[in-house]
């Protein structure tokens, strides 16, 4: 009989409470595929919009909402004549209901402005002009609101027609509806208000020349803050708060997975102490007793590790395809954030076997003669 052997046999002697212990590692471990992969994946499809656009230099008032606050129009003018920018496009983005679909972005951007360039038709046309009442729709959001070209659309009190499918390059551009920037002012209420300015550089600045653009811009306008394109989102106070709160709730998780795995390993050392017992008369050393109990939490936690990363994967799979968030994010279920899971669930177990470990090491062979 082998030492793996040993471990194994040790597992199976309970199948079932081993079995309960592993589906807590599980969801403690799914928790955290889920919750940081749906988080990361998050920031991930804005910056990858950010990038579909061209944007290098993203000027906006990220507070405690997703959306950014919105600020005066004029701002724009105070940053276009800068040597360093070569493009500066308004927008107005905001997360909102429409029709049956509760969350949808809506993208007014700057008639004529850099970002509508890397729109690719599908089917239909592009707007005639600014303030022509229609709008085209990202080809998830054309599914998500089942809108072809022709039907209409309700954004707040006004009715839109649907003149064009396109085709923005990212999650975030498709999942969008689009307009003028000046319709949507009109439509809204907020005449002269924005909430974003993308900006281009030129393109010999390096990293170092474009974080001093942002500090130049944010010394001229105050109201507002300039960041990296793909940063922005990531610095905003509820994203943090968001991502706060999905490590907070996989440690809590992966407590409870803590909690179980011990119970499971102080259980199994007490029923085997006439058989640990044994292995210290017949000559195992201390140190391969702790090993032992270390390898089979360890064990234990890396079969639900890789059980969790399964049923964390499915569960966001599911939760993509909701209605309620379909098209506006993608998680990131990369091939770190997996190994870190596991790794964590085999962290898990080995902290857990710790002091079962060593419960196991001190015991005396004398206590084999018990019976």
């Amino acid at each position: 009989m082998t030492f793996f052997t040993i471990v194994v046999r040790g597992l199976m002697r309970r199948p079932v409470r081993t079995g309960l212990t592993l589906v807590g590692i599980s969801i403690g471990i799914s928790a955290v595929v889920a919750l940081v992969g749906i988080s990361r994946g998050f920031e991930k499809s804005w910056a990858t919009g950010m990038k579909a656009r061209g944007t290098d230099v993203v000027v906006s008032n990220m507070g405690s909402a997703l959306a950014p606050k919105p600020f005066s129009a004029s701002v724009r003018d105070r940053i276009v004549h800068l040597p360093q920018v070569t493009a500066a496009c308004s927008i107005f983005v905001d997360l909102t209901s429409i029709e049956d679909s509760s969350m949808v972005v809506v993208s007014a951007r700057e008639w004529g402005g850099f970002s509508w360039q890397n729109l690719k038709l599908i089917s239909g046309r592009m707007p005639k002009d600014a303030m022509e009442p229609v709008v085209v729709l990202g080809q998830t959001a054309a599914e998500t609101l089942k809108k072809k070209i022709g039907d209409p659309i309700q954004l707040e009190a006004k009715e839109l027609s649907v003149v064009g499918i396109v085709d923005g390059g990212a999650l975030v551009e498709n999942g969008s509806v689009i307009l003028s920037l000046s319709l949507f002012q009109e439509i809204t209420g907020n005449e002269g208000k924005i909430n974003v300015i993308d900006i281009r550089v030129a393109p010999a600045m390096s990293e170092d020349d474009v974080k001093r653009l942002c500090e130049q811009i944010n010394s001229l306008v105050p109201e507002a803050r300039a960041m990296v394109a793909g940063e922005h989102l990531g610095n905003s106070q509820a994203y943090r708060f968001i991502r706060a709160m999905s490590w907070g709730t996989s440690l809590l998780a992966v407590i409870v997975g803590v909690l179980g795995v011990m119970n499971t390993m102080l259980m199994t050392v007490f029923e085997r102490t006439q058989e640990i017992c044994i292995l210290l008369a017949i000559g195992w050393k201390r140190g391969r007793i702790m090993s032992m109990v270390l390898s089979e939490s360890a064990l234990l936690g890396l079969l639900g590790g890789v059980v969790g990363v399964l049923i964390g994967t499915l569960g966001v799979k599911v939760i993509e395809t909701l209605p309620a968030i379909h098209g506006l994010l993608e998680p990131d279920l990369s091939a770190r954030l997996m190994i870190n899971s596991v790794a964590i669930a085999v962290g898990v177990g080995v902290i857990s076997g710790l002091y079962p470990a060593w419960r196991g090491s001190r015991l005396t062979p004398s206590l084999a003669l018990q019976g």
